[in-house]
């Protein structure tokens, strides 16, 4: 043993190396670094584009890297690490063809290192024939409409077994708005699905099955869904006041018969000092157990809120909450808050459709500040913006699905719903925000859709 406690070899003159934990403490002052300069870069509008999305890979990368030397440095609690096992990241390069994977991701797909990452191309086949086209809509949502990934599918592995996996990513945009990459993080939830199907078994075995009529012009069959939480929002209109006032409009729109519900919401709250909190957003997953973490999650809102806490607050202390949940969940949000004395709408997104402002005959996306999906990256910040309305104004917040194909002339992703802000000059128009939302809903549909979706219409009163 070669060491200054040995009196056969004296001590060499270099002085002794960090020690594990030191390691340890390095790693997390970087990782708060970063965290630094990343909002900094965003609160200067310019943490946009490509750069964003390198932003949130890098800080992945140095939690995985805080994750592999804390078991190093000595066994987890438990399901911690087993936890931290099930969830991957990868990136595909459009560019030069490059991938890039994590090593969890291996061991998910069962694949040896040495036999590289699966290609876009390649990963369909690792799929059984009827989820591949999930997938396949997922990719192609992102790499040519701009669109966030959010599904869920098997995976095939050599040995012959199935694993459920949920990815969640974005695509990674240049200076003009095209897709030059696909960054993502994949889940293994076999085990949460296992246990899910079990309880809907069970809940659906004790309950009666009978038709609800909601608030909103819903209906609910018991046996496929829990009580959807936004049925205890505001009424179209109800909110009365003075001109400069907000005024509000929301609709609840679901897919097709026999489709079961998914995790959208829109919501509404007042705060005992006058301002408003509009929040809307999509929790992954379909059926009870996604209404269920849909009403979890809007309860959270609603808590964090109550503090006082800004939009980009909210959004990290909800991410916070959902990345230390025992079950891996991904949320895709937009939350506003709107102050009545100046006008002014401070907001901030997770991987979200940004609002649409309509303000005369015109109409636009907010530019969006930087935030990833909520459960996908753990201790992301969450950029907020800031934007004055004027009486008149009309605000449009909604979810993923509004309509349900993809429009052949324009993209679908940040840049706004073409076919949205084509209905700005009928929006301005409109005399109060239940008429606004009936002009949106009579250009989405309300029949035979393919998907569930929510729009939130807020107008800002003029008389």
């Amino acid at each position: 043993m070669l060491s200054s406690h040995n009196p056969d070899h004296p001590a060499n003159d270099v002085p002794a190396g960090p020690t594990l934990d030191d390691l340890i403490e390095r790693v997390h002052h970087l990782r708060d670094d970063l965290d630094a300069v990343r909002l900094a870069e965003a609160a200067a509008g310019t943490g946009h584009g490509i750069r964003h999305a390198v932003w949130a890979m890098a800080a992945h990368r140095l939690d995985e890297a805080t994750d592999q030397l804390a078991q190093l440095a000595g066994p987890e609690p438990p399901g911690r690490a087993s936890l931290g096992m099930r969830v991957g990241s990868a990136e595909w390069n459009l560019m030069t063809d490059d991938v890039s994977w994590s090593d969890e991701l291996f061991s998910i797909f069962g694949r040896d290192v040495d036999e590289g990452p699966l290609t876009l191309d390649q990963l369909p086949s690792w799929l059984p024939d009827e989820d591949q086209p999930a997938l396949t809509a997922a990719v192609t949502g992102c790499l040519v409409d701009g669109r966030p990934v959010d599904c869920e599918f098997r995976v095939r592995r050599p040995d012959g077994s199935l694993r459920a996996v949920r990815m969640a990513g974005e695509p990674v945009l240049d200076d003009r708005g095209g897709t030059v990459a696909m960054w993502a993080v994949i889940r293994d939830v076999s085990e949460l699905r296992d246990s899910a199907l079990a309880a809907v078994r069970a809940s659906v075995a004790e309950r009666p099955r009978a038709p609800v009529g909601a608030a909103h012009g819903v209906v609910i069959d018991l046996e496929e869904s829990a009580l959807a939480p936004w049925l205890g929002s505001p009424e179209a209109g109800r909110v009365r006041g003075r001109p400069g006032s907000l005024e509000l409009a929301a609709r609840f729109l679901p897919a097709q018969p026999g489709t079961p519900m998914s995790g959208k919401w829109y919501d509404a709250l007042e705060l005992p000092d006058g301002d408003c909190v509009l929040s809307v957003g999509d929790l992954s997953g379909r059926g009870p157990a996604a209404v269920a973490g849909t009403a979890t999650a809007l309860g959270a809102i609603r808590g964090i809120a109550l503090t006082g806490a800004g939009p980009g607050a909210l959004l990290a202390h909800l991410n916070q909450l959902l990345d230390g949940g025992v079950h891996p969940v991904l949320v895709s949000a937009l939350c506003c808050r709107w102050e009545p004395v100046g006008g002014l709408l401070t907001w901030a997104q997770a991987g979200h459709p940004a609002p649409l402002l309509c303000r005369g005959s015109t109409g636009w996306a907010l530019p969006r500040p930087a935030g990833p999906l909520l459960g996908a990256v753990t201790d992301a910040g969450y950029a907020e913006r800031t934007d004055l309305l004027v009486p008149g104004d009309v605000l449009v917040l909604h979810t993923d699905g509004l309509f349900s194909d993809i429009p052949p002339d324009g993209r679908t992703g940040h840049g706004g719903e073409p076919r949205l802000i084509g209905l700005a000059p009928r929006l301005a128009a409109a005399t109060s925000a239940r008429e606004c939302l009936r002009v949106v809903v009579d250009a989405c549909g309300e029949t035979g859709r393919t998907d569930d979706a929510c729009v939130l219409v807020a107008r800002v009163r003029s008389s």
